[in-house]
């Protein structure tokens, strides 16, 4: 398939005329042909109305059709072969075997969505009968289904160029939920987004889904994503970035007359806890699998252990020794675009001339477009008194706080932002303070986990990523496992409609085989 730099607006191609961006290769920062050219206003008009237009045919697409396109997209997106794994090494840096992993993943969330909706729970239908002879009143037949919010607006992720962007995991459960969508596409890989639009853009047209229920635009300036989340027939957005440009996109749909919600993941730097037994037992075991972690493709994720805690003590120091020979044999990686490298340089500079902080050690310099790792030490009295110090640094950078004793440990993790993750490294021995500190946690992460780091997170049912503000915009949902679907659904409760109107997965018969909670206890189908 050869990449045009076009437009995908339902089922049109075309040159954007709204200015061109280009690709770039992140090893050499050399432009990439061929030019994007950006979407206009009239693009993104046509755009959304198209999706608006899909959105009360593709609601109603059974669930069996709705699962085999999402099935159908992962099969084009593996069909792609090697053309899409080439191009999305050269535009973000990162090696085949991430990319190809990051393939699998993309597939592997559409095709669970695709058991999600055959499954049907995420439907949560519940039905009350009615109660004519209920004293002191009677009660009315009750009965509830989720629907879906309507057209949905994604924004492509940087740092997962496959996994969080055309058709990653914003796009799938919002198609899921029945939700048609539009992506604006992140302008660091827009040949990678062009060559998987094509191929979510075939999936609908052989699974006969509406014309608008997918778009992809290009945007040469901020005005087309500004615009798309500002645009009256979009519904709700989906985003991963940086905090300013969250906050931006929150600000823009609470303006709107209609206010919508941002899903936005934004900053955190999950907190790594060492309990004293731990760090007596394998302080150089942790040490080892702390820096691996960290450099893990370069320090871009999400998850990235941009914090240890502990208290001092000659554990914590044979950690930091440990650490700091780890970080030194580390190579220098290329970073995914020459912005972020530059970000990531000066949050370094910024710590490394802070007078409060220490340079623990550094990881082998590289070129002009690759990030050194760095790791550094602060008292937690210096921590608690400077909030600058809590700012992400985006890459294979981390900060060690010494804490006192184990009441400085908890004022430390009392006065931590909202996080994605927090790890606690413990043993048996360890259980009774751990135990203290949970509740904190659960305050201030979304996934709390032991003797690991945040990085790898799996795509299941149980999974949350997600977390208090500022890791996410709301701390009650998740952009990763089957609960995501939940973001792009609202209750609708119908009261005493005739059986013949109901929707099939509200009528007496059951249609639709669901597990449903009837008189507030769960029935199994034909029960």
């Amino acid at each position: 398939m050869t990449i045009q730099g076009e437009l995908i607006i339902g089922h049109t191609l075309a040159k954007g005329t709204a200015g061109e961006i280009f690709g770039v290769e992140a090893a050499s920062g050399q432009r990439v042909e061929p030019g994007f050219g950006g979407a206009t206003k009239d693009d993104l008009d046509k755009a959304c109305r198209l999706a608006d237009e899909a959105f009360d045919t593709y609601r109603e697409t059974s669930l069996e059709d709705r699962a085999r396109f999402l099935e159908a997209i992962a099969d084009e997106i593996l069909a792609l072969g090697d053309e899409l794994v080439e191009r999305c090494c050269q535009e973000s840096g990162l090696p085949r075997p991430r990319v190809e992993g990051e393939r699998g993943r993309t597939m592997g969330q559409l095709r669970m969505f695709a058991g999600v909706l055959r499954d049907g729970g995420f439907l949560d239908a519940r039905v009350d009968p009615a109660m004519p002879e209920r004293q002191p009143l009677p009660r009315p037949d009750l009965r509830l289904r989720n629907v879906p919010l309507g057209p949905v607006a994604v924004f492509g992720a940087s740092n997962f160029p496959l996994a969080f962007s055309v058709a990653g995991g914003d796009t799938a459960s919002a198609l899921a939920a029945g939700c048609p969508v539009v992506v604006k596409a992140h302008s660091a890989h827009p040949g990678t987004s062009e060559l998987v639009g094509r191929a979510v853009l075939t999936a609908a047209k052989r699974s006969n889904m509406p014309e608008g229920v997918f778009s992809l635009l290009f945007d040469a300036s901020r005005e087309i994503g500004q615009g798309l989340v500002a645009d009256h027939r979009i519904k709700a957005v989906g985003f991963t970035g940086s905090r300013g440009g969250g906050t931006a996109l929150m600000q823009i749909a609470a303006a709107r007359p209609e206010p919508i919600p941002v899903y936005a993941e934004m900053s955190s730097i999950n907190p790594v806890i060492l309990f004293p037994g731990a760090l007596t037992e394998r302080a150089e075991a942790i040490a080892k699998g702390f820096v691996a972690s960290l450099t893990l493709g370069a320090g871009q994720f999400c998850t990235n252990p941009g914090l240890i805690l502990a208290v001092e003590g000659e554990g914590l120091k044979t950690f930091e020794a440990a650490a700091a020979k780890a970080l030194a044999e580390t190579s220098a990686a290329v970073m995914l675009t020459p912005g972020i490298c530059k970000s990531y340089a000066g949050g370094v500079a910024k710590l490394a001339g802070h007078a409060k902080v220490e340079t623990l050690g550094r990881g082998q310099e590289g070129g002009e477009l690759r990030g050194q790792s760095a790791l550094f030490a602060v008292s937690a009295s210096d921590f608690l008194s400077d909030a600058h110090l809590q700012e992400e640094v985006f890459g294979s950078a981390s900060l060690v706080v010494r804490c006192r004793d184990e009441a400085e440990l908890a004022r430390v993790i009392q006065g931590l932002e909202g996080q994605l993750t927090a790890a606690i490294h413990i043993t048996e021995a360890d259980h009774a303070a751990a135990r203290k500190l949970l509740p904190l946690l659960e305050k201030r992460a979304g996934r709390i986990l032991v003797n690991g780091f945040g990085t790898g997170v799996e795509v299941g049912h149980a999974m949350v990523h997600g977390g208090p503000y500022p890791s996410t915009a709301d701390g009650r949902s998740t952009s990763v496992g089957s609960k995501a679907i939940e973001r792009f659904l609202r209750p609708v409760s119908y009261q005493d409609l005739p059986d013949a109107l109901l929707p099939d997965a509200l009528k007496d018969a059951n249609p639709l085989k669901l597990w449903r909670r009837q008189d507030g206890k769960l029935v199994a189908p034909n029960s």
